[in-house]
């Protein structure tokens, strides 16, 4: 959300911003609140200091010995309607945050303006894409020849767009997990958390997946329990209505979480496969950081995520996303797209962003400390990394001619293997 009095003062800039990234602010709408609000103020301050000086006229009347009842009783109508008046001014601040809850955030400065991902630019590419001597295979034709992924029984037990690991399958998706895990905390220097993988209203509102997101979700009957889209969700809202000492900023988390998302809206896009699925598990990363180093530690944050690309030795590229194509609660962010032979293409697998204070002033995050005696945080996350296309994308870049899959030096230890071979039962 936006600093209120920031966003009255500057409508016409800010829609002008926020048009870059497709979004039309309704700039009539908010001035006339803005208009009957400042209004209602008005009016109760002429009130007031119009009780003020009558009061002192009572007061020295009451002195002389005159009759002041009459004086007193027009006194408190004025107090009735001051009441009114400032009730009124709440009434229309309260509509005005409303209408603000849904307005997306400003475009950082050095965010390009574009209207898609076609307009998104390269920053840099690490590695080269695998040469085979034979067709490569999607992970959707070699996981279920392999035996270790089954996406007919997950239809079975649920329904589309779930799949079942088996063996070295499964194991391989725990590995992931753990090995990324280990780098984060011991290369990296974030600390662990395991949150709920249940939240709250409150919390997806923090985040800014509430109201605009809702259809994405999944909701649990008769309860106030939505099941977690992200990491992001319950690891920002830690700190939700808290106050940081800024001395101890960043504070810098990670954690792993299965992931539930309805895909709402992405009906007919990346249907086969692992690639995009109602349940999936995530390492997340998330910062709570000073404004003024926000973005030092957004890149510092891209680069962690990157790390582990580098380390399993899978080809990716890093794209700052364009003002069209940003989710609408970031300033800035990054994508990281892996090399999938299976698509002969990059396909993103973790998504970097800073949100400077929009998220923390929904959910209330403070610090205090610094150049100002309070202020809000920066807030900060990113996939470090999403784990099923990161199992994918090991599969099909490291498949060999007879149907293996070669594992990562870095995994043997968390895999106990170092080829996958074809599961038999």
């Amino acid at each position: 959300m936006h600093d209120l009095s920031v966003f009255r003062n500057n409508l016409d800039a800010i829609a002008s911003r926020l048009a870059d990234r497709g979004f039309s602010l309704d700039v009539e709408a908010f001035r006339k609140l803005d208009t009957e609000r400042r209004a209602a103020v008005t009016q109760s301050e002429q009130l007031k200091a119009q009780i003020k000086a009558e009061t002192q006229e009572i007061g020295k009347l009451k002195k002389a010995g005159d009759d002041t009842s009459a004086r007193q009783l027009a006194v408190r109508e004025l107090d009735g309607k001051i009441a009114t008046f400032d009730e009124q001014a709440k009434s229309l601040d309260e509509q005005f945050r409303e209408l603000l809850a849904g307005v997306p955030n400003i475009p950082h400065e050095s965010v390009p303006t574009g209207k898609s991902a076609a307009d998104n630019v390269e920053v840099r590419r690490v590695g080269t894409p695998p040469q085979f001597d034979f067709t490569p295979k999607p992970h959707w034709d070699l996981g279920p020849e392999l035996g270790i992924l089954d996406f007919e029984r997950a239809a079975k037990i649920t329904g589309a767009r779930f799949a079942v690991y088996w063996g070295v399958g499964a194991k391989l998706e725990r590995a992931l997990i753990n090995f990324m895990l280990d780098v984060h905390t011991e290369k990296h220097g974030y600390t662990e958390v395991l949150p709920p993988f249940m939240i709250n209203s409150a919390s997806l509102y923090g985040t800014g997946n509430l109201p605009k997101f809702e259809a994405d979700l999944f909701k649990i009957k008769d309860t106030d329990y939505y099941l977690a889209p992200t990491a992001e969700v319950p690891v920002t809202n830690l700190y939700r209505d808290e106050t940081l000492d800024w001395e101890k900023l960043p504070i810098k988390l990670c954690a792993y979480t299965p992931c539930f998302r309805s895909e709402a809206g992405s009906y007919g896009r990346d249907v086969r496969g692992i690639i995009r699925q109602h349940q999936f598990q995530k390492v997340e990363l998330v910062k709570f950081a000073r404004p003024e180093s926000s973005y030092q530690e957004l890149d510092a944050l891209t680069h962690d995520a990157e790390d582990i690309l580098e380390r399993l030795g899978l080809p990716f590229r890093t794209v700052v996303l364009c003002t069209g194509d940003m989710g609408p609660s970031s300033a800035k962010t990054y994508d990281i797209e892996v090399w999938l032979p299976g698509l002969n293409d990059y396909k993103e697998i973790s998504s970097c962003s800073n949100f400077e204070a929009y998220q923390a002033r929904r959910a209330g995050i403070r610090m205090k400390g610094g150049v100002k005696k309070s202020d809000f945080v920066h807030t900060l996350n990113g996939s470090g990394l999403a784990v099923g296309r990161t199992w994918l994308a090991i599969v099909e870049n490291y498949q060999q001619k007879d149907g293996s899959v070669v594992v990562p030096e870095v995994l043997r230890p968390y895999l106990g293997v170092d080829v996958i071979l074809k599961r038999h039962n």
